[in-house]
């Protein structure tokens, strides 16, 4: 793509000088998604998840183990945090397991499994 830079400028001077600009050299650099993990040990370790979501390029699996064992309320709010940040960003959040959740942005989603219907007791009374 040439462009005139007399005539850019406002000169209306007709000439044959011209600058060529490679539109798409900044863009030949691809990101690759990283999956990182993370390690949930005190309620700030939620913003270094956080960071690494908000940058587009990463996926989160987040080990809930020491939070979980040392306090579970902390858990809970890092958890409601995280997952407000994911729906903000329109991506997805799983548990996988008893001890490590999966967040990823928008250009990924987490399988969930459809829940299974649960199985009426044979010993109901009418």
């Amino acid at each position: 793509m040439a462009f005139d830079i007399k005539k850019m400028f406002g000169k209306n001077e007709v000439s044959e000088d011209y600058v060529e600009i490679d539109l798409n050299q900044g863009q030949q650099k691809k990101e690759k998604i990283r999956v990182r993990p993370f390690t949930l040990k005190k309620y700030d370790d939620v913003n270094e998840v956080l960071e690494a979501l908000r940058e587009g390029y990463s996926i989160a699996v987040i080990d809930i183990r020491p939070l979980k064992s040392k306090d579970i309320i902390e858990l809970k709010r890092a958890i409601t945090k995280i997952k407000k940040t994911v729906d903000a960003l329109e991506g997805s959040i799983a548990g996988f397991g008893d001890h490590s959740i999966i967040a990823t942005p928008e250009f990924a989603e987490v399988y969930k499994a459809p829940a299974k219907p649960q199985k009426k007791d044979d010993l109901s009374f009418y």
